[in-house]
């Protein structure tokens, strides 16, 4: 029997398995003779139109199945997870990263660090392709997993592998354009940190990566986040509001530069550089077709045309006679507050108001509203006026489940401040809905 086998969860009705006597609960060993090492594999090896499929049955006997099906025609198998194995872990030691960054005693899996291509693929996760060779780049390419984004940080060999504590780390470049070379589409990061590779670094990191455009798709530039948990970590200066400006004149003159040779931009700012500055956010079109909204690039500025075009729509007579508050983060304040103001205005019997939680759990430099923690909210609004709900973001609780990251629930919240919370997601219809209580 092969080492490796993938359990089979689910056997569709009527499929080519189920006719063939596969069941949930088999294991598949091989498929015309290769182990199955993740989905990429199950699904280029199944596109055959010939198959023998190895499988060990649930009392341990092996059974070797044949098929004959059209070429690319799906056999009716489903897989609890879609990668079939454990994830890449990083190998790196980041200067800059997070986790390293937060305090002991939360849930293991938020000190999980992972570095997997085909998390990029699957859910948008940024990888730093350090823990992988050419012959993986040459299986995403066959896989077509496209588009994989990229954690690149500085294309400067040396300073890479300083920044990323890793000697193999330093062909990020070559990696990439092999890539792109290949047909795959690449979204590229960088975090900034200050005086480590920002200025000079950065106009060339920006530059080389832009050559490589259009298949180089896009290319974010985000503040380094700075907790207080950072003992025996390399020392690190947070952005403030002049060098933020500094930062958005120099990447506002590259994008002038791109338009003009590649009619895109290309590289785009997160958020809370113009927070930041106390600039306003560019304008909806700045971002293009928003390549980088899930890296918090252009979120305001979505959630904002989504919310001016939908207030034009709804009917002003609807009779709205509501107390409702909203908990925000600091760098999103400003803007949440401007649309409560809006609507209030629109409708003269509704009460927003909106509570600025600073974020104690990791430290004041943190600002953004997806770090705030239960704890926090809790503590600076308990004996506040909450109205008849309790607002938060979506971008709060854990993919799956209603949690914070300090394990705080949306129960022990409505019990410990005695209102009812209503979650809210990141767009400007929900937005106006939840706080005019017309869902």
């Amino acid at each position: 029997m092969k080492e490796k086998s993938v359990l089979i969860k689910r056997v569709l009705p009527q499929s080519i398995a189920e006719d063939a006597g596969i069941e949930e609960g088999d294991k598949i060993l091989s498929i015309n003779g290769d182990i199955v090492m993740d989905i990429f594999e199950y699904r280029f090896l199944t596109t055959n139109a010939n198959l023998l499929i190895e499988i060990e049955k649930a009392d341990g006997e092996i059974w070797e199945i044949e098929i004959e099906k059209d070429e690319y025609e799906d056999i009716g198998i489903e897989f609890e997870d879609l990668m079939l194995d454990d994830p890449k872990s990083c190998k790196n030691k980041c200067v800059f990263c997070f986790i390293d960054q937060m305090p002991q005693g939360m849930r293991d899996t938020l000190y999980f660090k992972d570095d997997d291509t085909r998390l990029s693929f699957f859910m948008g996760n940024y990888v730093t392709l350090t823990n992988i060779d050419y012959n993986d780049i040459d299986r995403i390419i066959k896989y077509r997993m496209s588009p994989i984004n990229v954690s690149v940080h500085t294309t400067n060999p040396e300073l890479r592998v300083f920044m990323l504590k890793n000697k193999s780390s330093g062909d990020i470049l070559d990696k990439i354009k092999a890539l792109v070379q290949g047909g795959i589409t690449v979204n590229c990061q960088i975090v900034l940190c200050r005086e480590i590779n920002d200025g000079k670094e950065l106009d060339n990191t920006i530059t080389a990566l832009s050559e490589l455009y259009p298949n180089l798709n896009s290319i974010s530039v985000v503040p380094v986040g700075i907790t207080q948990y950072r003992e025996n970590l390399h020392m690190l200066k947070p952005y403030d509001k002049n060098s933020a400006i500094e930062v958005i004149k120099q990447v506002e003159n590259l994008q002038l530069s791109f338009l003009k040779k590649y009619q895109s931009r290309i590289v785009y700012l997160a958020d809370e550089f113009y927070i930041m500055s106390d600039f306003d956010v560019p304008k909806y079109e700045s971002y293009e077709d928003f390549p980088q909204i899930e890296n918090g690039v252009g979120l305001i500025a979505l959630m904002i045309n989504e919310f001016e075009n939908y207030i034009r729509e709804i009917n002003i007579d609807l009779n709205v006679k509501r107390r409702v508050s909203i908990a925000t983060g600091v760098s999103s304040y400003k803007y949440i507050k401007q649309m409560a103001n809006t609507l209030e205005n629109k409708y003269k019997n509704l009460n927003v108001i909106v509570y600025k939680i600073k974020n104690n759990f990791f430290g004041e430099n943190v600002t953004v509203t997806g770090l705030v923690t239960g704890g926090d909210i809790i503590n600076q609004l308990s004996g506040e006026v909450l109205g008849e709900q309790l607002l938060i973001s979506r971008s709060m609780l854990k993919a799956d489940q209603d949690l914070f990251l300090d394990d705080y629930d949306l129960n022990t919240l409505e019990e410990k401040l005695g209102v009812s919370i209503m979650v809210v997601q990141n767009n400007g219809k929900d937005f106006v809905d939840k706080v005019l209580g017309v869902i």
